[in-house]
């Protein structure tokens, strides 16, 4: 008798809490300046869509039609930037200085 023995990997991060900061308008929109949340987003990109997907405030706030800037960790970020290891991303418009 031969017995077989299937492991199976995913490619699903491991859910952890990441501090997620919103600025300016993003912040008025959402109602808060920062909360704590549980993710298993592997980027960037990743945890806005899971925020979007909340729906509104979110939605409207984090829209991909919106010109939305993203620092990780507190140094400006794509969507493709990985959040493993990450502790902190903020969401916020861009500006303009002058």
């Amino acid at each position: 008798m031969t017995t077989t023995t299937t492991t199976t990997t995913t490619d699903t991060p491991t859910p952890r809490t990441l501090t997620v900061r919103y600025f300016a308008s993003v912040r008025e929109a959402v109602g808060t300046g920062s909360e704590h949340l549980q993710t298993a987003a592997a980027t960037a990109g990743a945890l806005r869509d899971e925020l979007i997907a909340r729906g509104a405030p979110w939605a409207d706030a984090l829209a991909r039609g919106r010109a939305v800037r993203i620092a990780v960790d507190q140094t400006m970020a794509r969507d493709d930037a990985p959040l493993a290891g990450a502790a902190e991303v903020a969401f916020f418009p861009p500006v303009t200085g002058g």
